[in-house]
């Protein structure tokens, strides 16, 4: 069974009725993930999703809470020395954002496949990763 990084922009286009074109292909990808087990996050994801879901999108609390109880279902890779010095190592092989290197970093300790994101190239591959932008389908 592959598995697959859900970047921080899927879940935020998730909560985003501004473009319902995103926020639908989103939500299936999600929820996809969900019913065949096969989601992975990182806790980085998890922060910036909340951060963001707090600050810009202004979602209630309780909602939230609700969303991230769901979320705890996805594999969550926690950020650790091991990982962040890979992170480093991949910004320097690929010249990305350490941000960027810290996804690939989790996404490769969890052995996915795949990262489904709007933020990398389409296609590229990355540490052993394809990365697929599921609005370009």
């Amino acid at each position: 069974m592959s598995k697959v990084f859900i970047d921080t922009n899927i879940l935020l286009y998730a909560h985003d009725p501004r473009d319902p074109d995103k926020q639908e292909k989103a939500l299936a990808a999600i929820v996809d993930l969900f019913e065949t087990g096969r989601g992975v996050v990182s806790t980085q994801v998890l922060q910036e999703f909340c951060a963001n879901a707090l600050g810009k999108f202004r979602l209630e609390h309780d909602v939230l809470l609700r969303q991230l109880a769901l979320l705890h279902n996805f594999e969550i890779i926690r950020m650790s020395p091991e990982i962040i010095r890979r992170a480093v190592e991949i910004t320097v092989m690929y010249t990305t954002s350490y941000w960027d290197a810290c996804i690939l970093a989790a996404a490769e300790s969890a052995r996915c496949e795949k990262i489904i994101s709007e933020d990398f190239n389409t296609g590229q591959y990355y540490a052993g990763i394809t990365i697929e932008n599921p609005f370009i389908k």
